[in-house]
């Protein structure tokens, strides 16, 4: 899952929110230095990315993106929240743009706790609304597009859009029936915190 996934995985809950955003970025024991809210979103996000890496559903849907190797994962990530995107009415009574704009203020009350390569990357994440562009093809082909320049072209990630649009119905169908058991795993894993 990408950053939409797990920011609505977080269930508004806010300091949640901000440890399973910025997880990535936080490398080892180093969560460990953050307040305990937020030490419990980026281990969430670290059983939610165990949880999703492991699941047959996501390791067969993987398949349609194998000819990029390694990146497929990378390029289902994205993919998985351009589902969730498209289909948000579905899962969330507040419209995308509103949810987006909502987090993006979360983030600057709580600048202090983002790790630089966030704060690095944020002006723009924010200036192009990255969670809402997840929505639409041409918005996800100017994601993979910017992926595919952080790996130097090598990854080749923009192309995967011809297998998006070639399985689209077939990864929808996969992304309903995991999300599904995701989201039962992440309200278990939430509902064992002191929230």
């Amino acid at each position: 899952m990408n950053f939409l996934a797990h920011i609505y995985l977080s269930y508004n809950h806010p300091e949640i929110e901000i440890g399973n955003f910025i997880a990535d970025s936080v490398k080892g024991n180093n969560y460990l230095e953050y307040p305990n809210r937020i030490k419990e979103g980026i281990i969430l996000h670290r059983k939610i990315d165990t949880f999703t890496d492991t699941h047959p559903i996501i390791r067969s849907a993987k398949d349609y993106f194998s000819e990029y190797n390694h990146y497929a994962g990378v390029i289902l990530d994205i993919v998985l929240d351009h589902f969730l995107a498209k289909n948000w009415s579905y899962f969330h009574d507040l419209p995308l743009l509103d949810f987006t704009h909502n987090f993006y203020n979360l983030l600057e009350h709580n600048w202090k706790y983002l790790p630089k390569r966030v704060q690095q990357f944020y002006p723009n994440m924010k200036s192009q609304n990255w969670l809402y562009m997840y929505q639409s093809i041409p918005g996800i082909t100017d994601i993979l597009y910017q992926m595919n320049r952080r790996t130097n072209n090598i990854s080749k990630m923009n192309f995967s859009v011809i297998e998006l649009r070639k399985f689209y119905t077939e990864i929808e169908e996969s992304f309903f029936l995991f999300f599904k058991e995701l989201e039962v795993f992440v309200k278990k894993e939430i509902s064992t915190l002191s929230l």
